[in-house]
C-alpha cells in the first residue's frame, strides 16, 4: 500500500473551522481576489483550493449549497461540467501540467474536506511531482504561490 502524505494541510483538517459554509461565505463577499475566486458563472463559481495537493488546484462549486450531488439542478450540473471542460483549456495553458486529475468526493466516507456543498476538484500534475521531500523531510513543495496561479489563470 502506497501514502500520500499531506501535512500542510494539518492546519485544514485540524485547524480552527469557520462557522458556516465557507463557499457560501466567500461567493457573499464579493472579495474575489482575496478569496481566490477565478470566475462566477450563473450556477457555479471557480476558486483555487486553499491547501492544495499540487500548484493550481481548483474547485468548480455549485452556487446553490447542496450537498448531494443528485440534488443539482441539470443546469447546474451542465455547467459545472462546462467550467471544468474550459478550466482544464485554463491549467494547460496558464500552468503547462502533463496532466490533470479531475474528481468528486462525496461525502467524508469518500474524502470530502466539504462534505456540505458539492464541488468538483480539478488538480495539475507534472511527471516527476512526487519527489524525495515528502518522503524524507515531511514536506511537500508546492512550487506556485496562490497569488501567482490566481493572477495566471485570472489572465
Amino acid at each position: 500500500m502506497k501514502n500520500l502524505w499531506a501535512p500542510w494541510r494539518e492546519k485544514f483538517i485540524a485547524g480552527k473551522k469557520e462557522k458556516g459554509c465557507i463557499f457560501c461565505k466567500r461567493l457573499k463577499e464579493k472579495k474575489d481576489q482575496k478569496n481566490f475566486i477565478l470566475y462566477r458563472g450563473k450556477h457555479a463559481f471557480v476558486i483555487l483550493n486553499l491547501y492544495p495537493y499540487n500548484s493550481g488546484h481548483l474547485l468548480i462549486v455549485a452556487k446553490r449549497h447542496k450537498a448531494r450531488l443528485e440534488d443539482l439542478t441539470p443546469a447546474e450540473a451542465f455547467e459545472m461540467m462546462q467550467l471544468s471542460q474550459a478550466w482544464v483549456k485554463n491549467l494547460k495553458k496558464a500552468l503547462k501540467p502533463d496532466g490533470i486529475n479531475l474528481g468528486v468526493n462525496l461525502n467524508k466516507a469518500a474524502g470530502a474536506g466539504i462534505h456540505d456543498h458539492v464541488h468538483i476538484h480539478l488538480v495539475p500534475r507534472w511527471n516527476g511531482d512526487t519527489n524525495f521531500m515528502p518522503i524524507l523531510a515531511d514536506t511537500k513543495v508546492i512550487s506556485i504561490s496562490l497569488i501567482s496561479v490566481y493572477k495566471k489563470l485570472k489572465a
